[in-house]
């Protein structure tokens, strides 16, 4: 029954700050298992409410991307006309709330989810109470529908091969399938740990990475007609016009550069992998772009704020920013063909063969259309 109102408080919402009168309930139900009275609970106004649903939801968005939880007041109390709900321990609360989503997250079931590519990178962030960076051992791969999704992230030690191999055992304890291929930069210690929790996974360099690395071999005045000189390989037709390119580039640099022509030769199986599926994932699987991609966001975070304040803080800022994230990626191009390719099915100059011969010089196993 109705029993007068409350005081009057003031409710933020996005329009700015209303007065709320709430009626005062008198509630006079009784539990039937304890006999004791129920207590009346408003689903429009809960207890305590200060801010909308919609205001909760911007604070944490506007703290990822770096604003500091100190500038919420002087910076949204003048532009929403209160302060009510702007305290920097309400981010407190919030970031110890992502906390126990991160590690919820980290011990998921893997067995009903099927990455048939894998991107992994190592991402490293200044910790602002620590001496040491926190690394950041990211991994993210495409679904046999094509989507694309954050496998795991976890702390690693300098992208060391026992962090790596700590966090592939620990995927394939939770029913993580062995992906098709994997791609990744050169200097990573994940290579070693790939080749000893799924040593049938094929690996890919990351051309980004290679880049750089062969053009610091280099003086600069060689850098941009390198730089068009690797773009033909990269970049071929197919295979085979690759792997001319890349003679034409040892022929051009071997007697001068050596060194940098090395960095191609001795990767070049690695390198070329990705001319054996699909064409139209060429461009997705040369590089780890959609982990760098992602991660520029992080690091304008850690920029902004000088880095977080533990690791664990670091580790669970950099989950939501990634689910954040997560939301707009786009599926791969031609996702179909990507269940083909866990199916093991030939693709010669990325184009689908569906009744490849048995003694094809790609030497997979062929597949009935």
């Amino acid at each position: 029954v109705r029993n007068g109102y409350h005081q009057p408080r003031d409710l933020l919402t996005g329009v700015g700050a209303i007065e709320v009168k709430a009626p005062r309930v008198n509630d006079k139900r009784i539990e039937e298992e304890t006999g004791e009275r129920k207590r009346f609970s408003s689903a429009i106004l809960p207890a305590w409410a200060r801010k909308t649903p919609q205001i909760s939801e911007v604070l944490p968005l506007l703290y990822l991307h770096g604003l500091s939880s100190g500038d919420f007041v002087p910076a949204l109390g003048r532009f929403l006309g209160s302060t009510a709900g702007l305290s920097a321990s309400v981010i407190t609360r919030l970031t110890e709330t992502w906390k126990g989503e991160q590690r919820a997250f980290g011990e998921r079931d893997l067995s009903g989810v099927d990455y048939v590519y894998l991107w992994v990178d190592g991402i490293h962030v200044n910790i602002r109470l620590e001496e040491h960076k926190l690394c950041l051992l990211v991994m993210i791969g495409v679904r046999a529908d094509g989507r694309k999704e954050l496998v795991a992230l976890a702390d690693g030690y300098r992208e060391s091969t026992e962090s790596w191999a700590d966090l592939l055992r620990d995927c394939k304890r939770r029913g993580m399938r062995a992906p098709v291929l994997a791609v990744g930069d050169g200097a990573l210690g994940f290579w070693a740990a790939l080749s000893e929790v799924f040593p049938q996974t094929r690996a890919q360099r990351c051309w980004f990475h290679k880049i750089a690395n062969v053009l610091g071999a280099m003086p600069k005045s060689a850098h941009p007609a390198a730089k068009k000189a690797l773009a033909e390989i990269w970049n071929a037709e197919d295979k085979e016009h690759a792997e001319r390119a890349v003679k034409d580039f040892q022929a051009l640099y071997g007697a001068k550069y050596s060194k940098a022509v090395a960095k191609v030769v001795d990767d070049l199986d690695e390198l070329l992998a990705f001319y054996d599926y699909p064409a139209e994932h060429w461009v997705h699987l040369r590089t780890t772009n959609p982990i760098e991609s992602t991660f520029a966001t992080v690091r304008h975070r850690t920029k902004v704020t000088k880095g977080p304040g533990s690791r664990a803080a670091g580790l669970a800022m950099a989950f939501k920013l990634i689910e954040s994230a997560q939301k707009r990626w786009r599926a791969v191009n031609a996702p179909h063909l990507v269940a083909l390719v866990r199916a093991g099915a030939t693709f010669v100059g990325g184009k689908l063969v569906e009744r490849p011969d048995e003694t094809s010089p790609e030497g997979r196993s062929p597949v009935a259309a």
